[in-house]
């Protein structure tokens, strides 16, 4: 039998058919994730929930990832013992998580549950979904370091995103319209026969993986790689003391947080503020991730090709930060500001994560990426569970006018307002890490690609 000679990831079909199985995946956990805050108005409208509960409800993000450690228990996991048995692993827990969360919501009329056990349910389900959907994330990450390391790598990862910013584009603009017109839990189930579809679109791709790996040992050895489970718990301290990770974890948080609990908040923004019917609100927040979806392989294939990964995320802080001052200005209320501003968030949005996730890898060894990248994700649950609550009590606390006839409405001024402090704070941050990339040589200035 003749030895193989070359590794799998040569082949430019076979590595670009790994990346569309494993961003199919993704695409079905953005829909879930973001169809749950698509239909805000819906909830509040239709099913009695207030801000403050809806704020909870999303908060919930962080209940496992964060205090129960679990993103960085499963990056290890991923480090020990790889992305087929962590990527199944992962897929499982979102299809469970995402049918309690959904029992949550179909409890009120099939069991008469109240508000308060409606939200307890849809929040552990949702809990659980989130665990799943992180650790899948950090795991399709070091699928792609895998197949694209020292080629198109930005590239691969800026398309992956791209993908999976189409499942939260669907969401946007048709999880609100789908409540409206079947029932709050409508969107939901979709996401779980999404989901169900994507684990086992997962489950195929762990073939290809396997072969991978058979093709790999002569290469790993010519090039010094090493073992998946080489990972060491010391490993973690080492991570830990690499200032360049901190400055690209904390920018992580800083960032997303002025973006993913915006999205919780922006449809219901369209009707409150923008004064849209609410079949159509959804409409204009579908706008960013479909921006995503043209201009993160840009950028991705301009940071492989051109290098100036730190130049790249501190424009994407900038133009946050504008984009949030024009969701403050009270005065602006035509609808035209609003896609204006979500369009612009669209390049921002791209920029930064185009840059970022493609830049760990240069500080840190790939035997240690999945719980660098778990760290790093960890790190973004504490915003991605903590915002949207408080922006959800901002909104009950300060924002909330009754009108006569009972409804509530609600000014976004103080929200979009907090959300330009996390852009300014991004800016300071991204500054930083470009001038210890300086002072250290990281080499984030430089191409991913290697002549």
């Amino acid at each position: 039998m003749e030895t193989i000679k070359q590794s799998l990831r040569e082949s430019k079909a076979l590595r670009w058919t790994a990346l569309a199985i494993v961003s199919f995946t993704m695409l079905c956990g953005y829909y879930f994730e973001k169809a749950t805050s698509a239909f805000k108005p819906a909830l509040i409208d239709t099913a009695g929930w207030t801000s403050t509960q809806f704020g909870f409800f999303r908060s919930s993000y962080m209940w496992l990832n964060v205090f129960a450690g679990m993103l960085v228990i499963g990056g290890i996991i991923l480090d020990k013992k790889g992305v087929r048995f962590t990527g199944v692993m992962a897929t499982i827990i979102m299809v469970l998580g995402a049918a309690l969360c959904g029992m949550g919501f179909w409890g009120a009329t099939l069991w008469d549950f109240p508000v308060t056990t409606q939200m307890w349910v849809a929040s552990c389900g949702f809990a659980i979904f989130c665990m799943g959907d992180e650790i899948a994330g950090i795991t399709v990450s070091k699928t792609i370091v895998k197949w694209f390391k020292g080629k198109e790598m930005a590239l691969a990862m800026g398309l992956e995103m791209a993908s999976a910013r189409m499942g939260t584009a669907l969401a946007m603009a048709f999880g609100l319209p789908i409540a409206i017109k079947w029932g709050v839990p409508a969107p939901v189930l979709v996401g779980v026969v999404l989901l169900t579809i994507g684990m086992g679109s997962f489950i195929f791709y762990t073939r290809m993986d396997k072969k991978l790996d058979a093709s790999e040992p002569v290469a790993a050895v010519e090039s010094g790689g090493e073992k998946e489970d080489s990972f060491k718990f010391s490993d973690i301290l080492e991570i830990m003391k690499n200032q360049g990770f901190w400055l690209i974890a904390i920018l992580c948080v800083l960032f997303y947080s002025a973006v993913f609990p915006y999205l919780d908040y922006a449809v219901d923004l369209m009707v409150q503020k923008y004064h849209l019917p609410q079949k159509y609100a959804g409409y204009i927040p579908a706008l960013l991730p479909l921006g995503n979806i043209l201009l993160t392989p840009v950028f991705g294939s301009i940071y492989d090709r051109k290098g100036k990964g730190a130049t790249i995320m501190t424009l994407g802080a900038v133009i946050l930060i504008v984009v949030h001052v024009i969701f403050s200005i009270p005065s602006f209320t035509h609808w035209g500001y609003a896609v204006f501003a979500v369009m612009l968030l669209g390049i921002g949005f791209s920029l930064v994560p185009s840059a970022m996730w493609p830049s760990v890898p240069k500080l840190i060894p790939e035997r240690q990426l999945g719980t660098a990248y778990a760290m790093i994700f960890f790190i973004q649950n504490i915003g991605l569970g903590l915002v949207p609550l408080l922006i959800g009590w901002v909104l009950e606390r300060f924002c909330m006018t009754i009108l006569p006839n009972g409804a509530k409405t609600y000014d976004y001024t103080i929200p979009m307002i907090i959300f330009t402090m996390f852009g300014v704070l991004a800016l300071c941050v991204a500054m930083m890490l470009k001038s210890t990339d300086r002072k250290k040589g990281y080499g984030l200035e430089l191409p991913n690609i290697k002549k």
